[in-house]
């Protein structure tokens, strides 16, 4: 049976594709190939290792983090977020699943233990049933992306159906997938990408795909947003989002501060730190122009991943795979992705 991963290492999102099973007990798998981060760097630091132990499973595991300061002090460790693949084991507590069932979903950013092997160590709320409409490679490439803009649209915005919905980065993953969400929810959506994403943008549903290498999109889109999902972050796509906003809007943007600032001054200094600057940032917001302000980021939400597989076994939510790579070129495939020699989804096969 062949499972599936996703890769992460840049802004954008690599998927992978491998034969393995989710998780093991350990009286009976004992080693495993997994994808290892030694230290950080560029792609050259990844190596792929043989015989990686395989922890035993606690009571509600199936077997199937991003900033220095999270990771720095665990190195080496194996990598990926995303799964797609056939349960091997279970936690004597897990009631949801059974060994042999197809299942995809998503590790939290700072989990130690990533999916970029051959077994992989999930919570129950981490995983729901593979609908079977979409292969494993197709799945794979879903749920990271997909939970983080539900955390947007649906936590953090509480989207309605009827409102407007604006999007900046409509052609990376998270922001394709907030595309779908949000018209599946009733939403009006604009959204700004690059030119040759625009006709696949429009297909899913959006109503304004503006190219913004060639176009003001302060010229060419009118009215203001209940929403503004930033996944760009930078000043001038905060200030844009801002002012398109009407009174009690929200404006969410995935580039907060929080890792940032704790990787270069440390948990006890680096996170009261950033604490006090969104607060601050959501003041300022708040009183200049009556909008609520987010850093959102992907958490495990199993009401959130539970939607996802509805509208994936709909047809109505999908993130196309550019490129497959078997899992020994792990670091050229992200090599690829570094130099953005591929556009979209990368699935590592093993």
């Amino acid at each position: 049976m062949r499972g599936m991963r996703s890769l992460r290492g840049t802004s954008k999102a690599v998927s992978i594709f491998r034969p393995a099973r989710l998780s093991s007990l350990r009286s009976i798998f004992t080693g495993c190939r997994a994808v290892m981060l030694l230290r950080f760097g560029g792609p050259e630091v990844l190596e792929l290792r043989e015989n990686v132990p395989v922890p035993n499973l606690n009571p509600n595991e199936i077997r199937a983090g991003y900033g220095r300061s999270v990771f720095q002090p665990h190195l080496p460790i194996i990598i990926g977020r995303d799964v797609s693949g056939e349960v091997a084991a279970v936690g004597n507590s897990v009631k949801s699943f059974r060994v042999g069932q197809e299942v995809f979903g998503a590790l939290h950013p700072t989990a130690l233990r990533g999916t970029y092997t051959d077994y992989g160590v999930l919570s129950e709320e981490e995983l729901t049933e593979k609908p079977a409409s979409v292969s494993h490679v197709e799945a794979s490439a879903i749920p990271f992306a997909a939970l983080t803009a539900w955390r947007a649209l649906k936590s953090n915005a509480r989207i309605l159906e009827g409102q407007r919905v604006l999007v900046f980065g409509g052609g990376g993953a998270v922001g394709f997938a907030a595309i779908q969400i949000a018209v599946a929810s009733g939403c009006h959506v604009t959204a700004s990408c690059v030119g040759q994403t625009r006709d696949r943008i429009l297909a899913a549903g959006a109503e304004q795909a503006v190219d913004y290498t060639t176009e003001d999109i302060e010229m060419v889109v009118k009215g203001k947003f209940d929403a503004v999902l930033d996944t760009i972050g930078r000043p001038e796509t905060e200030r844009i989002g801002i002012n398109f906003l009407r009174k009690g809007g929200n404006y969410m943007t995935l580039q907060g501060e929080a890792a940032s600032l704790t990787d270069r001054y440390g948990f006890v200094i680096g996170l009261p730190l950033a604490t006090s600057l969104l607060a601050k940032k959501k003041i300022q917001y708040q009183y200049s122009h009556g909008i609520d302000y987010w850093w959102s980021y992907m958490r495990a939400d199993p009401e959130g991943l539970a939607e996802i597989q509805r509208l994936v076994g709909a047809g109505k939510l999908k993130i196309p795979v550019e490129k497959t790579f078997p899992i020994t070129e792990v670091v050229a495939a992200h090599e690829a992705k570094e130099k953005k020699e591929i556009p979209g989804k990368v699935v590592l096969e093993l």
